[in-house]
């Protein structure tokens, strides 16, 4: 039996993206199936297809993925289960699969923005740029070209986006993003001026104050080696300052040695005060290095402690 009707899903989040010629930014709306359109299609389609969803809402990613094939086995041609198997097989980080089904999804809608947005974070998080896969997709599209260069310039990747409009003809887009760009490079590098200033200032001043520069600049680099070597040695200068924990924690999260990470962190509590971005700072760790560990329930404590900002 079929079922009539159109039931359209959307996602609760919006995404800024501006757009040239316009005197607001408008909204673009992240997918996330935002443009399923389930007109005449079989009850056994429509609840594959929703549970597909909510477990990949809850994140049980192997689950939605069995369950949008079974739906594509009922429609071999909906390109929107390829985008929602991309999207379901990076979250699970199986990318080899979900490149395929990527480019797949971008081949039929190559005007889309969320499908091109889910393609560049497949080769991003392999270390790679949409140039690996551009024979592989309609790369010349105008649509799709303007969109990467919002992608990009969202990302603050302003050198790929320019280097896209300089491959573009000239039109009211190209112009007004490169502009856009120019005045963002401009900006960045007044501010990384200021920084340094600022930075150099803070050196001169105290050696607490010299060992903060230090590990911060080192978290920044991601170098957390060094950020770990520095905040142990701060520790042993200011055992008091809660701050150091938190950089020691952090730096050895980052390097998976999760137990010493909390060990540290949640000495680091004991000298936290009135400073709650400090604090749940340290509660995100607490959460991300015992869930590393498998410990659920104390990672669902510190996250409780982390809604509430106690």
């Amino acid at each position: 039996m079929r079922k009539r009707g159109y039931i359209f899903i959307f996602s609760l989040g919006l995404v800024l993206i501006p757009r040239p010629g316009c005197a607001q930014e408008n909204e673009i709306k992240e997918e996330e199936s935002a443009e399923v359109f389930l007109e005449e299609y079989t009850d056994e389609f429509q609840e594959k297809f929703f549970e597909a969803l909510k477990q990949k809402g809850i994140e049980n990613y192997d689950r939605a993925i069995n369950l949008f094939l079974e739906c594509k086995r009922l429609d071999p041609n909906n390109t929107t289960l390829d985008h929602e198997l991309a999207k379901a097989y990076l979250a699970s980080k199986q990318v080899v699969l979900a490149q395929q089904y990527g480019i797949s999804a971008l081949n039929a809608r190559p005007d889309n923005f969320w499908v091109l947005k889910t393609l560049v974070d497949i080769m991003q998080g392999q270390g790679l740029g949409l140039d690996v896969v551009r024979d592989k997709i309609p790369y010349t599209n105008v649509q799709l070209q303007e969109n990467l260069v919002l992608i990009y310039f969202g990302q603050e990747n302003y050198d790929s986006a320019l280097k896209i409009l300089k491959g573009m003809k000239t039109s009211t887009f190209s112009k007004e993003l490169s502009s856009r760009i120019n005045s963002s490079i401009k900006t960045r590098e007044n501010t990384e001026i200021k920084e340094d200033t600022i930075i150099v200032e803070v050196k001169k001043e105290s050696p607490m104050d010299n060992f903060i520069f230090s590990i911060s600049d080192y978290l920044a680099k991601g170098d957390y080696k060094n950020a770990s070597s520095v905040s142990e040695e701060a520790l042993e200068n200011f055992p008091a300052q809660p701050y150091f924990y938190y950089a020691y924690g952090l730096s050895l999260n980052k390097v998976k040695k999760y137990k010493e990470a909390i060990m540290a962190l949640e000495s680091g509590l004991d000298y936290i005060l009135d400073d709650i971005d400090l604090a749940n700072k340290i509660y995100k760790e607490l959460v991300d290095a015992n869930n590393a560990l498998g410990n659920s329930s104390k990672a669902n404590m510190y996250l409780s402690k982390l809604k509430s900002g106690s």
